[in-house]
């Protein structure tokens, strides 16, 4: 399966979905109840932060190799239990996310033909 075509099943975006102005989820979107998260189990609702100060430099003049282990610890940890986690002290400059979200904003909102050809098969 090397494009979406070749996908068994059709392909329907998200996108499309949403401009068809269809009043319902289509079921196969939808998980069971048993198997959807419940914030009644969840005890924590604050996202994991990984600060990264002092990756680079400990302050004592050494690379801060050894820290690297401690973030890669927290990093699989709010992957496992989140699926995401925010980023703070990681050098990039406000200007440059500024940019980088102008782009994306600029790519989600060109025509779906334009979009389909970076799209993946939902096996990818």
């Amino acid at each position: 399966m090397k494009s979406p075509g070749d996908w068994p099943e059709p392909l329907v975006r998200v996108q499309s979905l949403s401009e068809s102005g269809i009043s319902t989820i289509p079921n196969k979107y939808v998980k069971p109840p048993n198997e959807r998260p419940s914030l009644s189990k969840i005890n924590d609702v604050n996202i994991p932060t990984i600060d990264l100060e002092g990756l680079f430099s400990s302050g004592d003049g050494h690379e801060g190799i050894n820290n690297y282990g401690h973030i890669y610890e927290e990093i699989s940890e709010a992957c496992c239990n989140w699926g995401f986690f925010q980023v703070v002290n990681h050098g990039v400059s406000p200007e440059l996310m500024d940019e980088a979200r102008q782009v994306w904003r600029e790519f989600f909102h060109q025509s779906m033909d334009v979009k389909q050809t970076y799209a993946n098969t939902p096996r990818t």
